[in-house]
């Protein structure tokens, strides 16, 4: 049975009823004294909590997708998240794709068919939305993406017409699943498109990182997973060979929450070519080493030297600006982040340019991104171009 199978839950459900029903009915035996009656006693509890606790775990963990399977629960796809692991060539982790396949292939939900309130009908009317994976052309790595076409993408009168594109990003340890569900990513797009208030783009939901249970931090690791080339190159390049979306970069933007948004920061800022429109929703400003990432930088020489131009606040302090912009959703109180935001957004220096989605009181969780979420939408839609480029066009 897969870790997020209703199935297991159930059966997990029945083991806890099971182990509560036989602790009540076993305790009058383990009522005595001595060293039975009291292992008696410690095992009926342990065994009892132990079955609430898995119910509780598969309950959580089927409801948000932390892992999506028995593998990234156990970690056999990588060595990490204590030390870099050994990869093969391109420095891809765990499963390696075949590219001579297709950079974008088909796949079974990954919980799309968990996500609620998902455009309903036909495509031409209410949109679609595609669970993928996607195939990294030079680091092989896969991974797992939902793809919203908004309705116009299967209209007659666009059938030559290429789209925008936003590619988003979930927080750590999420995944797309979490975009759809819990951020309603592709149900708010699909309104604000119905409502005449964001153009039509396509959206591509996909997780932050390429070596689950590690969190890359969309960094190219040193002998290790190349998530910022998968991310900055190959995604787009994958993206392009299957969907009618724009050539020019001035039709992409990358959108993320939490470690999500982080990276959104660093792919524009970093990648100016790939994406010139970044939304970032309580981000962090600097990557950093913690027990889960492992060692990103490397033992090099040159370790310093990554880690710094992975802090943003260097880079505007000692890069030219790349001609980007950038909105940041914060909160005044209740978000740690807020002073590291005002200080961003301060200095950021032309051409660079920054705007900002402020609430008064919100927390690190889905409730706060959610408010923010059609503002940053719209936001990017207004600083994305509408590629003028069509298909039979080089």
């Amino acid at each position: 049975m897969g870790l997020t199978s209703r199935s297991l839950l159930y059966a997990m459900a029945a083991a806890a009823v099971v182990c509560v029903g036989l602790t009540l009915w076993l305790w009058p035996r383990f009522a005595g004294r001595g060293v039975r009656p009291l292992l008696g006693r410690l095992g009926v509890i342990a065994g009892t909590q132990l079955a609430i606790v898995a119910a509780l775990g598969l309950a959580v963990n089927a409801n948000f997708q932390f892992y999506a399977s028995w593998h990234e629960l156990l970690g056999l796809y990588d060595d990490a998240p204590g030390a870099v692991g050994k990869w093969g060539d391109g420095g891809a982790a765990g499963p390696v794709g075949d590219p001579s396949k297709g950079l974008v292939q088909a796949s079974g939900p990954d919980g799309l068919d968990k996500v609620h309130g998902l455009p309903k009908g036909a495509p031409a009317t209410a949109g679609r939305v595609e669970s993928v994976r996607i195939v990294g052309k030079r680091t092989r790595a896969v991974d797992p993406a939902y793809v919203y076409l908004p309705p116009q993408y299967f209209q007659p009168q666009y059938a030559r017409q290429r789209f925008p594109v936003i590619v988003a990003l979930s927080g750590y340890p999420g995944g797309t699943f979490l975009l759809g569900q819990h951020l309603r990513l592709p149900q708010t797009a699909a309104q604000l498109i119905r409502d005449g208030r964001m153009q039509p783009t396509v959206i591509v939901m996909l997780r932050p990182t390429i070596a689950p249970p590690r969190d890359t931090q969309c960094v190219d690791v040193p002998g290790g997973p190349q998530a910022e080339t998968f991310f900055a190159r190959d995604v787009p390049d994958a993206l392009r060979s299957h969907y009618r979306v724009g050539h020019d970069p001035g039709g992409w933007g990358v959108l993320g929450y939490s470690s999500g948004g982080s990276c959104a920061l660093q792919l524009a800022m970093r990648h100016d070519r790939t994406y010139t429109s970044a939304a970032a929703l309580s981000p962090d400003y600097k990557v950093a080493d913690d027990p889960t990432t492992g060692n990103l930088f490397g033992d090099g020489r040159d370790r310093a030297r990554r880690r710094q131009e992975h802090d943003l606040m260097w880079r505007l302090r000692h890069l030219p600006a790349p001609q980007v912009d950038v909105l940041v959703g914060t909160s005044r109180s209740g978000e740690k982040n807020y002073p590291a935001a005002r200080a961003f957004l301060a200095a950021v220096k032309p051409p660079m340019k920054a705007e900002s989605v402020v609430l008064d009181h919100g927390s690190h969780n889905f409730a706060t991104w959610r408010r923010e979420l059609p503002a940053a939408l719209q936001w990017m839609s207004r600083s994305l171009t509408f590629p003028e480029d069509v298909v039979g066009n080089s």
